[in-house]
């Protein structure tokens, strides 16, 4: 069961009824195309595309119930004939779209939905809300994984995103960017997301003494513990720690890890490696967790900071430093008309598309081309594939283990200037001629 299933037609906003209704009044039934994309972000270099079945899901869902029909009459907006319209919804049109875990860029169309215009305007609101949010969050969270070089990332966001929905989405979306793993149950139980988790300060404080509660959580978790030491003095944790870890593999078992959630992370990391290797520990990892994000990881890092292992939760769950995503989603052809909007600073290109991408001779990304829909570019391939027709899926779902390989395949291919998390590097997407001629 996902998330989409809670939701119906009026998980929308007012005027896109209001404009259906304007249509259907007025005998407009051609069949139109809307192109979804996102405008320059000055954070971002680079998106990574999520949410893709969520949406596939809702669409072919999407139905109005007797309850929506009769709330709709309580506004006192629309005519009765209207509403019996309404009552025979289902969305019947394509979809074309980018494949999740694909890296993509400012400009480029990732979804274009061609339908009866009513349908299509209809499903604005729920397809900017589905792809915007899981594409911000997969987007932050493969900033992170390039910040810890090879460090292994466990979603703590949960208890600090904007309600339950949002929990579930980012635990999907960091996974799909290369997350080891989430504190959030309900998504290892959902999506087959490994689950990650430690303790909390109260339970330390629970005890009369450090040590009592890490021989009590050893005891119920003899094989899987990892000990939260800055409760108290974070360099007298760790000495508690070994202790309890001694006696640990004395009985056959060994602690995996500890963790700081406190203070000078670089200094304190150093002094309790040093701890834990003298002790001969030297397996134990150090896990670190309090307000990291791709910028604190880079930080502690170049500073040499001894951290196996991050807990990246409020800064990654809310994209802190970047919060929204200008996306839109706007009609690029109407019947047999191309449409375009001239708006200063909000101009669109016409027509239905193809997004092409060319490779060096090293596999790496060279530079993308946005095209006509039935445009050929040679030497280069085709990004946007047919995944529903009639209102129904091409196929099974991508399954979550599909989807993060292929992120990870594509994040080997992009040039290593356009991951930075400091610089700010446009990677090159061009106009095809055809296009420019529309």
């Amino acid at each position: 069961m996902n998330a989409s299933h809670r939701v119906g037609p009026l998980f929308t906003d007012l005027y896109e009824l209001t404009m259906a209704a304007g249509y259907f009044a007025q005998g407009i039934e051609e069949t139109a195309t809307f192109s979804l994309f996102i405008r320059d972000t000055p954070q971002r270099n680079y998106f990574v595309a999520a949410g893709l079945s969520d949406a596939l899901e809702g669409l072919s869902l999407l139905r109005f119930s007797k309850s929506d029909i009769d709330y709709l009459k309580t506004t006192g907006l629309f005519k009765t004939v209207f509403l019996d319209h309404l009552a025979e919804f289902r969305f019947a049109g394509s979809v074309h779209a980018m494949p999740e875990g694909s890296i993509f860029f400012p400009d480029e169309p990732i979804v274009e939905v061609t339908a009866p215009v009513i349908e299509a305007q209809i499903v604005e609101t729920f397809l900017l809300n589905t792809i915007g949010f899981q594409t911000l969050i997969a987007t932050k969270a493969a900033r992170c994984i390039h910040a810890a070089k090879g460090r292994a990332l466990i979603d703590f966001s949960l208890r600090r995103t904007q309600a339950a929905d949002a929990g579930m989405k980012v635990a999907r979306s960091t996974y799909v960017a290369g997350f080891s793993a989430t504190s959030n149950v309900l998504a290892g139980k959902w999506h087959g997301i490994p689950v990650s988790g430690t303790m909390a300060h109260s339970f330390v404080g629970a005890f009369d003494r450090e040590a009592d509660a890490f021989a009590a959580y050893a005891k119920a978790f003899p094989d899987s513990s990892v000990f939260l030491i800055d409760t108290y003095d974070t360099l007298e944790g760790a000495e508690n720690a070994v202790k309890v870890a001694l006696e640990m593999k004395q009985n056959g078992h060994h602690l995996v890890g500890i963790r700081l959630d406190s203070g000078d992370m670089v200094d304190l990391s150093r002094k309790v490696r040093r701890i834990l290797d003298d002790a001969g520990l030297t397996d134990v990892k150090i896990f670190a967790s309090s307000g990291f994000d791709e910028y604190q990881i880079a930080e502690v890092l170049a500073q040499g900071a001894n951290i196996d292992a991050f807990g990246v939760g409020t800064k990654m769950g809310v994209s802190a430093d970047a919060p929204y995503l200008d996306i839109v989603y706007k009609m690029v052809r109407c019947g047999e008309r191309q449409i375009r909007k001239l708006s200063p600073g909000k101009r669109t290109l016409p027509g239905a598309k193809q997004v092409y991408r060319k490779f060096d001779s090293r596999s790496r990304f060279k530079e993308d081309v946005v095209a006509s829909r039935l445009e050929k570019v040679k030497g280069a391939r085709p990004l946007l594939k047919e995944v529903m027709a009639d209102g129904k899926p091409l196929g099974a779902f991508d399954s979550l283990e599909t989807i993060r390989d292929r992120f990870k395949q594509y994040f080997s291919q992009l040039p290593d200037p356009y991951k930075s998390i400091s610089e700010k590097a446009r990677y090159p997407v061009h106009f095809s001629s055809d296009l420019m001629a529309l």
